[in-house]
């Protein structure tokens, strides 16, 4: 059976996707990018662990030590919580910004690379079609829910996999913990858990492509077009068939008209003598060699010999002659070399015969 007009079977043509880019549609994997700032934080928090955990022990020691605290528990005040507060966030911002900053410039890029260079503010005008519950039902029990559920599933069964490994073989260690010195401990649970961010982060990476290609394959049919739609676009780049069609012929009419007002400047008119009708001029001392100003075949080569009959122009019947200067001449033309011969022989019989001065 031949496919419903309403199908989505071609391939998006460059123009629609333009057209969906301008409006922020593109293909790209969040997953990729959360899991790209995952790896890339505990990555830079394992490659500068030391310098970390020595930051951690100076706070530790100047914010959180026993007699500072006692300190600040007896003058306790609205206006002295808030200066202590105020001066833990400037301690600790130092440390933790430039481990946010990496992450966030890591997922920017993959970003970036994904989309390529891309803003755009349609996203950010309000949609009330999200506030129709019916909608709201429709997308709840929808395959695109569906399969989001999936994959955080998916992703969910990774972290517990993940941690479960780390942990099982860790617990032994963690147990003999309660006998070390605290910071020992602490540097030992923390080096491990940054270990495990990394190894969860590269398992979501992996993951992530394996996103990047579902996005793309979506992305790909959702922006298919119908045969009509690819029909109504191609008419609007190109104009419609049926306008383009009368252009044209409004074009040739009007080249016919100024082509008939040059008949009269002809030095002879070379007929078939029915289907073809070539005008030529020539002038001595102005044209190298005579030239064709007017050609015609059928309607318009009868055309072509009246007028020319009408204004006194020599007709002289010479069938090869004219169906080699329809074919192989346009308007304008100089006659081609091989012709000169027989072109000199008509227009000496013009001279000679009819008596027109070339």
């Amino acid at each position: 059976m031949a496919q419903g007009s309403g199908e989505r079977t071609e391939k998006a043509t460059a123009k629609k996707r333009r057209d969906v880019r301008k409006k922020g549609d593109v293909h790209k994997s969040t997953d990729l990018c959360s899991a790209i700032m995952l790896f890339i934080m505990f990555l830079t928090l394992k490659v500068g662990f030391e310098g970390f955990f020595r930051s951690l022990k100076g706070i530790s020691a100047s914010m959180l030590s026993d007699r500072l605290i006692a300190e600040k528990a007896a003058n306790v005040t609205t206006a002295t919580l808030m200066s202590y507060y105020k001066d833990i966030l400037l301690t600790v911002l130092p440390i933790v910004l430039p481990v946010m900053g990496i992450a966030m410039v890591a997922g920017i890029l993959v970003h970036v690379v994904q989309t390529g260079p891309l803003f755009v503010t349609e996203k950010l005008k309000p949609d009330f079609k999200r506030l129709n519950p019916i909608e709201g039902f429709k997308r709840l029990f929808s395959a695109r829910t569906l399969v989001e559920l999936v994959k955080s599933i998916i992703k969910v069964v990774i972290l517990a996999y993940i941690i479960y490994t780390y942990t099982r073989v860790a617990f032994r260690e963690f147990t003999g913990f309660m006998y070390s010195n605290v910071w020992t401990a602490f540097a030992k649970a923390l080096s491990t858990s940054f270990t495990m961010g990394i190894m969860i982060g590269l398992a979501l990476i992996v993951f992530g492509a394996l996103d990047v290609l579902y996005q793309w394959w979506k992305f790909e049919k959702d922006i298919r077009m119908t045969k009509q739609e690819v029909k109504e676009e191609n008419k609007q780049l190109e104009g419609d068939p049926q306008i383009k069609g009368k252009i044209r012929q409004k074009q040739r009419r009007m080249s016919a008209q100024r082509m008939m007002k040059r008949i009269p400047e002809a030095t002879v008119v070379v007929t078939n003598p029915e289907h073809f009708a070539v005008a030529l001029r020539y002038r001595e001392n102005q044209d190298r060699a005579p030239v064709v100003i007017a050609k015609g075949q059928d309607y318009l080569a009868q055309r072509i010999k009246k007028i020319a009959a009408e204004h006194g122009v020599a007709i002289v019947e010479n069938k090869p002659v004219a169906r080699a200067l329809y074919w192989t001449c346009d308007i304008d033309d100089e006659i081609p070399a091989e012709l000169y011969q027989a072109i000199a022989d008509i227009l000496i019989y013009v001279y000679k015969t009819i008596g027109k001065k070339i």
